[in-house]
């Protein structure tokens, strides 16, 4: 008997309708039941978790806004999976009745056959998906919802009631004057910091890994295990033996090489500027091992036969660095080169470590070296302003994503081998 598509499709707007209409009759019931069962299950739940999400409670002491948001976030990602179920239960009952007009003889267990085979990758996924959602998006959309909020140290739950302020945490970085001095100051360290770190790692990297796989050099092994162990001690060992070093008083760079040298005494934690050359030097001996490694892997996959070649067309030095070896360097590791900048952008070990983001500036909430990342730090477990905190990490979020998605759209090695 022929079946319409549509309107088993329309008969499944109450789940299992649509395939009793089909004939499927065990699918059917096991639908109806998950569909009621989820509503007696979560019912009083998402009701309190959207009333919770979009009033943030309306009595002070009694109404705690941060469960009733936290509440509110699972009964969106509750529902958003439930209407998932939902539109895969209607697709599938318009399936159904193509496949029974096309003639489907297939017995009940061959069905089930066919559907745990398409099905088993999604419940292998399946897990590690369900984690992503509660451990990954589910406290990036706590601190989206925070940003629009007054949640701080003197507006704080239970003792009071959040309320949605709008843009008004956003708004703030610009027209206050403490927000404003203090954003364009640290956002501006940030970009320099991670721009000029980063590069001159990558470029530490690529000089030593050039000269190390030179034919004349001998040893190679030996010298590449030994530029590679600052890598092998970890970082925070690592930063807190150099912030000894630059130590005013009692460090060796001042005390050992600096005074009996040159008599000079460099205030390295004390002024922003030395504090922040400190940083970068520290910053390029902890980064160029990695970048090393892997610049010296990809010149060992270069063959031969293209310097061959160069040499017999009479080309320089340079002109065979420009043109086959930073080629195919750029190649193999852009992605992974973007991640360094993107890591460096976010990199709060290093600046926490070091000298806690200090020295203080005057008029400002953020110290000579703080970078985003670390300002929000301060200002959520310091200072206690989740609100403007939340507002600052939105914004890193875009400026990273935006960054490293429009760099990786433009690198040779993640376009299509057509395209190139």
């Amino acid at each position: 008997m022929m079946k319409n598509p549509k309107l088993a499709a329309a008969l499944s707007i109450l789940p299992g309708l649509g395939q009793l209409y089909n004939k499927r009759y065990i699918k059917a019931g096991v639908l109806f039941i998950l569909f009621i069962s989820f509503f007696a299950v979560f019912y009083n739940f998402l009701n309190i978790g959207f009333w919770g999400l979009f009033t943030l409670g309306e009595i002070p002491r009694v109404d705690d806004s941060r469960i009733l948001l936290a509440q509110g976030i699972i009964s969106l990602l509750v529902a958003a999976i439930a209407v998932l179920f939902y539109t895969v239960n209607i697709i599938d009952a318009y399936r159904d009745a193509k496949l029974i007009n096309s003639g489907d003889f297939r017995t009940l267990m061959q069905r089930f056959r066919d559907s745990w085979d398409k099905s088993f990758p999604y419940l292998i996924v399946g897990p590690g998906l369900f984690l992503l959602i509660f451990l990954v998006v589910f406290p990036l959309l706590y601190m989206f919802f925070l940003a629009f909020t007054n949640y701080n140290l003197y507006n704080a739950p239970p003792r009071n009631v959040l309320d949605y302020v709008g843009f008004e945490n956003f708004k703030a970085l610009i027209e206050v004057d403490m927000w404003r001095n203090t954003f364009f100051s640290v956002f501006t360290w940030t970009i320099i910091w991670t721009l000029v770190a980063t590069t001159l790692q990558i470029a530490l990297a690529l000089l030593l890994a050039i000269i190390v796989n030179h034919p004349l050099i001998k040893f190679k092994r030996f010298i590449r295990t030994i530029l590679i162990l600052p890598w092998a001690v970890p970082a925070f060992v690592t930063i807190l033996i150099f912030s000894a070093l630059f130590n005013n008083q009692f460090g060796a760079i001042n005390n050992d090489i600096l005074q009996p040298l040159f008599g000079l005494t460099i205030p390295w934690l004390s002024d922003p500027f030395w504090a922040k050359v400190a940083l970068i030097l520290i910053q390029t001996w902890l980064g160029f091992p990695f970048v090393f490694a892997l610049f010296t892997g990809v010149l060992q996959s270069i063959s031969n036969d293209w310097y061959e070649a160069a040499d017999i067309d009479g080309a320089s030095s340079w002109q065979k660095f420009s043109n086959i070896t930073f080629p195919h360097i750029m190649f193999a590791t852009a992605p992974l080169l973007i991640m360094q900048y993107a890591g460096n952008f976010n990199n709060f070990n290093i600046i926490y470590l070091f000298n806690a983001g200090g020295p203080a500036i005057r008029g400002q909430n953020a110290g000579g070296t703080d970078i985003l990342i670390s300002w929000v730090y301060k200002l959520t477990f310091e200072t206690q302003n989740f609100n403007m905190a939340a507002a600052i990490s939105i914004i890193i979020g875009l400026i990273v994503a935006s960054i490293a998605a429009f760099q990786f759209s433009r690198t040779r090695s993640v376009k299509e081998e057509g395209q190139v």
